[in-house]
């Protein structure tokens, strides 16, 4: 959505084509980060869009072994938005579709999900969908896939992807919020499990992390076992663990972390979780795939207007968001084995807080430079493309 805005803006003809019939899917990521918040301050956005329901995060902190622990403080970065804001991402998403409305070049076609790719001697050239309406065949000078970890674009391109592997899965659920909660904590690490809980105004998010392929075990220790889990866990929850009436009120995440080795083919480009699947950890997911929506439109916009573009200009797509990703990416596996992975693994140890957190939490000044990273990214983008509807 971002990117059909950014090139809508731009005057360049763009399909956005999104198989559902609205955006509500539950259990998005709805951490907005100061990149992002940059981005909309930048499109002259952001008065509206912070008229949304959103709850700000201005400290990030942690618990361990029942000790809050801050990590990182984003009252200090360089970013005129210096906070992280929770908000729904269907709204999010909403947002975008309406605003985009006034852009002619842009249409936003809901309920047409991409079957195939459609190619003409080794070049992509559009794509084919199923509509409420019945077949329908999209050509394009570009194909761009944008859906996500299970893309339908990228299994359909024979691109190739390296999995970088992940210890972990997450189930997702959500408990009602009440009078006296406690204040934003968004993870709680004690004897052998991690939950991470996200203020959505009027309920909680939760996220209960377990070992990858872990789901079999939750299952046969039965609904009752993972509601004491939860109740310990996060001890103010566990007046109203009993709103989770059955499995079937908790979602199960399957936690990727992978990248395509080539992110792009003769017509067909792939960014954000279709190029590059990144972990729940951060919540920086949605943010890293709007600065690659921000640089594609910088980098390709003004070509893609006067058909211009090349083979190459697409690959430079790559070559600007490759970093980035890597380095976020291995700060993701890291933590996975080296946080999650004993947290989960069993055993009883009792958690403490590692010495690096100790200082963390005993200074203001540092605590602006992992924000910073949290916040802005390694390489954060700049709105640079044409505004020319």
């Amino acid at each position: 959505m971002m990117l059909g805005y950014l090139l809508g803006r731009a005057g360049v003809s763009t399909v956005v084509l999104e198989k559902h019939a609205d955006f509500l899917r539950d259990f998005r990521g709805d951490t907005v980060h100061p990149s992002t918040l940059m981005v909309m301050q930048e499109l002259g956005l952001i008065d509206d869009f912070l008229k949304l329901p959103h709850t700000k995060i201005a400290v990030f902190a942690a618990e361990i072994g029942g000790i809050r622990v801050k990590i990182a403080d984003f009252s200090h970065i360089s970013a005129p938005c210096k906070f992280i804001a929770l908000m729904p991402q269907w709204d999010f998403l909403q947002f975008l579709a309406d605003k985009g409305r006034r852009f002619p070049a842009l249409q936003v076609m809901m309920s047409a999900q991409v079957t195939q790719l459609i190619e003409e001697a080794g070049r992509v050239v559009g794509v084919a969908a199923t509509t409420r309406d019945g077949p329908l065949e999209v050509r394009a000078d570009l194909v761009i896939g944008c859906d996500g970890r299970n893309s339908t674009v990228r299994a359909a391109s024979d691109l190739v992807v390296e999995d970088m592997g992940s210890p972990i899965d997450v189930l997702w659920f959500r408990l009602s919020k009440r009078a006296g909660d406690p204040s934003q904590v968004l993870g709680r690490l004690g004897v052998d499990k991690m939950i991470v809980t996200i203020d959505r105004t009027d309920y909680w998010q939760c996220a209960y992390v377990i070992g990858k392929g872990g789901i079999g075990r939750i299952h046969a220790a039965g609904l009752d076992a993972f509601k004491a889990a939860v109740a310990e866990g996060a001890r103010f929850l566990s007046d109203r663990v009993d709103e989770l009436k059955s499995f079937d009120d908790i979602k199960l995440l399957s936690v990727t972390v992978d990248r395509l080795t080539n992110w792009c083919r003769p017509g067909l480009l792939c960014i954000g979780d279709a190029a590059h699947a990144m972990s729940p950890v951060g919540g920086v997911g949605i943010n890293l795939a709007i600065q690659d929506a921000v640089a594609t439109a910088n980098l390709l916009a003004a070509k893609l207007k006067a058909r211009t573009l090349s083979d190459r200009d697409v690959d430079s797509v790559q070559q600007r968001r490759l970093f980035p990703v890597k380095v976020i990416q291995a700060l993701q596996v890291a933590i996975h084995n080296r946080v999650l992975k004993p947290a989960v693994s069993g055993g009883g140890r009792p958690r403490t807080v590692p010495w690096p957190l100790k200082i963390l939490n005993s200074s203001a000044w540092l605590r602006r430079w992992p924000a910073q990273v949290l916040g802005l990214g390694v390489r954060p983008e700049h709105v640079h493309s044409p505004d020319n509807p």
